[in-house]
């Protein structure tokens, strides 16, 4: 689970989040294009934290993948962002 524990370290530092949920999808993708025989390509992120007040959908997004640029460039072949405020939950 490195993948996994890289997202979630950097994004704990990142976002200080309230809740942070990362999840391997990977084994839905086996047999697809950037899907690895040995997993941790394809990641789902639910993450709720205050950083995100004020910022609209796409700058949340943006934020994440900044976060995550060295895991998107070498290891992360899809991401699915779910990021809420607290008072979005």
């Amino acid at each position: 689970m490195r993948v996994a524990t890289a997202i979630r370290s950097k994004l704990e530092a990142a976002l200080a989040p309230d809740s942070l949920e990362v999840i391997d999808e990977s084994h839905h993708h086996a047999g697809h294009a950037g899907a690895r025989e040995e997993g941790e390509s394809h990641f789902r992120v639910e993450v709720v934290s205050t950083v995100f007040e004020g910022l609209n959908r796409i700058a949340r997004q943006r934020l994440i993948y900044k976060t995550l640029a060295e895991e998107m460039a070498n290891d992360i072949h899809a991401l699915n962002i779910d990021a809420k405020t607290p008072g979005e939950v």
